[in-house]
């Protein structure tokens, strides 16, 4: 699929944002600048508006790894792992043994091993159009069945 703009890129967003629940994650992939937190920064303004939540400001966890965001029942945990260089490192994290109940969002999962039962890949990548981007989806668990096509 060829996302055609910024607000093409919320719509597709907002999608994923209505089937989502507890334990989901989505892994982010792409080069730097392709839009990985654009996607998420669209995502958690989503579920503030829609919970008359004040919208904050998203920004790339980069340096502090990981920005965690309440959202009255919904807890949303966005991690960036570009500077992850093992997957020791990762393991320290614990990004998988918490008990919390929380959509992971996680930038750069490159070193993540675990078997993430309901996860949604999406890949990003530039075009020509430096306007445009191309995005595939992978989907595993729930989302397998997921058509995201059709946006």
């Amino acid at each position: 699929m060829i996302i055609k703009s910024l607000d093409h890129l919320q719509l597709i967003s907002k999608k994923i944002a209505d089937k989502i629940s507890e334990k989901d994650c989505i892994f982010l992939i792409g080069e730097i600048g392709v839009g990985k937190t654009t996607f998420t920064r669209s995502l958690i303004n989503y579920f503030q508006k829609k919970e008359g939540v004040e919208q904050t400001q998203v920004l790339s966890p980069t340096f502090n790894l990981l920005y965690e965001y309440d959202i009255k029942k919904i807890k949303v945990m966005h991690y960036d792992l570009y500077r992850i260089k093992n997957a020791k490192e990762l393991s320290q994290l614990g990004i998988f043994n918490e008990n919390v109940n929380s959509i992971k969002i996680i930038e750069w999962p490159q070193f993540i091993e675990t078997n993430v039962t309901d996860r949604l890949e999406l890949h990003l990548s530039y075009v020509s159009n430096e306007n445009e981007r191309k995005l595939i989806f992978k989907g595993l668990g729930k989302w397998k069945a997921f058509n995201l096509d059709e946006l």
